[in-house]
């Protein structure tokens, strides 16, 4: 299986020690060597303007081929998110001002297309443009790191 993260799911790594929860870096690491877990280029982008641990940065970094480049049919199917002018709202105003790094349909996108799991932290939210939601909408699997970790078998 293909796990794609969202930049909050890698955010949220951060809790995890590297020196106490070795077992769960190490198994990201596995999951990386067995290009079982990637990324987007976008969420590197968004990685590289928020505050993110030391640990995380450096994670990134040493894998920084887990963060692809969309292809041709990724970019389609973004596109196809942008048809429904409600999902138009995962760019918010800001980023289109600012001209800041927008990873989620670039997220989804790479899911849908390489038949994987998309982990976020995010919610499904009634009505909202969040990436649960718009993964329910196009039938792309969506967890939480809490479950993937389940679906791993790690525990602690």
């Amino acid at each position: 299986m293909t796990y794609v993260f969202d930049t909050t799911s890698i955010r949220s790594l951060q809790h995890f020690y590297p020196s106490v929860f070795k077992t769960i870096w190490d198994g990201l690491d596995g999951l990386v060597q067995q290009q079982n877990l990637i990324s987007t280029r976008e969420v590197w982008n968004e990685l590289g303007r928020q505050n993110v641990s030391a640990d995380v940065l450096a994670w990134a970094k040493q894998n920084k081929q887990i963060f692809t480049t969309p292809n041709a049919a990724e970019l389609q199917f973004v596109a196809q998110i942008f048809q429904i002018q409600h999902f138009q709202s995962l760019i918010g105003e800001q980023q289109r001002l600012k001209g800041m790094p927008v990873a989620d349909p670039f997220v989804i996108a790479c899911a849908k297309i390489k038949g994987g799991t998309v982990v976020t932290e995010e919610q499904l939210k009634p009505n909202a443009a969040k990436i649960p939601n718009v993964c329910a909408h196009f039938n792309v699997p969506c967890i939480d790191l809490e479950k993937f970790m389940q679906q791993q078998g790690w525990a602690f």
